[in-house]
């Protein structure tokens, strides 16, 4: 196992990880928590690495005026994930655990629907053409054992699992069975990587 020992406090926030507050996220349904965690790349602009443009989409506060793919793809856009892992391995957390960002949209999994009311969303900053960083896997390997060890967490699954033909992240480059090993899980945590 590799990475941090990361730990929560009572109301779903990350102890050590950096707070950059988002507006967009609502209660979970009643009776619904964690048991699906969800992994996604994200780059703004879409490649480029580094920089405020992520926080500020997820803060409603990025200028749709400084890029054109901003213009063209996010203006108006409310989203949000519960976490940023950036290229350094940085832990930014967004919205608490115990509510629901707003990270799958139209999402099932395994014929469950709207995969926000029951999942965990991990941004990776990155592409699904680019590698991600070894001290990004060292961050997610130490939060996912935090988060199973919170919360009822049975499985883990990219959004292009979850959101098949609308969404390719984390892409081709993701390596899961690296995920899998550095933090200790077993293969059933892992249901769309089982043959």
């Amino acid at each position: 196992m590799s990475g941090p020992t990361l730990t929560l406090d009572a109301d779903g926030w990350v102890r050590g990880a950096r707070r950059a507050l988002s507006p967009n996220y609502e209660a979970r349904p009643a009776g619904a928590v964690p048991t699906l965690v969800v992994v996604h790349n994200i780059s703004l602009p879409p490649g480029e690495f580094g920089g405020d443009a992520i926080e500020a989409l997820f803060q409603n506060r990025l200028d749709c005026d400084a890029h054109p793919y901003y213009d063209a793809h996010l203006r108006g856009v409310r989203v949000s994930a519960h976490f940023l892992i950036r290229r350094d391995g940085e832990l930014v957390q967004f919205v608490s655990c115990d509510a629901r960002a707003w990270h799958a949209g139209a999402s099932e999994f395994f014929g469950r629907p709207r995969c926000n009311d029951f999942s965990i969303g991990i941004e990776l900053e990155g592409a699904d053409d680019v590698p991600f960083e070894s001290a990004q896997y060292a961050t997610l390997a130490a939060l996912s054992r935090a988060l199973a060890n919170r919360y009822p967490v049975d499985a883990f699954a990219g959004h292009s699992d979850i959101a098949p033909g609308r969404k390719t992240d984390p892409g081709p480059h993701f390596d899961w069975q690296r995920l899998a090993c550095d933090a200790g899980f077993s293969a059933g945590y892992f249901p769309y990587r089982q043959h």
